[in-house]
């Protein structure tokens, strides 16, 4: 039977983080609060969490879920090649509403789906959450909701529509933002060794408007964004 925790309630908090991470553990899936939308997570290397994931949204392989993670460090750990424009957005907007795609780092053992050998890494803005990743490490996240439906942006929401899928719902209170984050595609930029975003080759593609506009992104990275962005 699964169980909503409020994590407003002290006993609540460490109950569900404690259920949390043994879920996790046992490659099963939770319901986590974001900066962003709810979340649904497993262990990012976790093949069994992660085709769980997958199945309880009704979406393919061919839809891998992005990775959310503690610190820029990991970001580094995860991606093959970091370029200095990924660095400079990460240091800008991280923790908060915008992911990444990387190259992965290819010695990984792990399996999020057919992402091409990339990775869509983010650093989201919400204490729960950064305490469950500072625990258990990264974590496979989506919407917490069925393919085709709205975000759920309470836990109750997530809960309507994933029920049993799920063990472990921790409930933070409504979404801050409402609206999942901006994704931006760097894996077409070349590596600049100099921290000089100005100086790379290649640029930097909008994959999905969010929350962070693409205004405060070009004001960081300037004409790396594509024009039409």
């Amino acid at each position: 039977m699964e169980r909503i925790y409020d994590c407003s309630i002290d006993t609540d908090l460490l109950t569900g983080m404690r259920l949390a991470k043994a879920s996790l553990g046992r490659h099963e899936l939770v319901v986590l609060p974001t900066d962003t939308v709810y979340g649904l997570g497993c262990d990012a290397f976790s093949a069994k969490g992660v085709s769980a994931l997958l199945a309880a949204k009704g979406r393919g392989r061919q839809s891998p879920p992005p990775v959310l993670i503690p610190n820029i460090s990991t970001m580094r750990a995860l991606a093959e090649h970091v370029p200095a424009a990924a660095i400079k957005l990460a240091e800008t907007f991280w923790p908060g509403a915008l992911t990444l795609i990387l190259r992965s780092q290819p010695s990984l053992s792990w399996d999020l789906g057919e992402t091409m050998g990339t990775v869509a890494l983010r650093m989201p803005d919400h204490k729960i959450a950064l305490a469950l990743l500072e625990e258990v490490g990264p974590l496979a996240v989506s919407s917490a909701n069925l393919t085709g439906e709205p975000a759920a942006v309470t836990c109750q929401q997530a809960e309507g529509y994933l029920g049993a899928n799920v063990k472990v719902y921790l409930d933070g209170g409504p979404s801050p933002k409402g609206e999942a984050s901006t994704i931006l595609d760097l894996t077409a930029l070349t590596i600049d060794h100099e921290l000089d975003a100005d100086a790379a080759k290649g640029k930097i593609r909008v994959v999905r408007n969010g929350a962070l506009s693409v205004a405060k992104i070009r004001s960081v990275v300037g004409d790396l964004l594509e024009a039409d962005a």
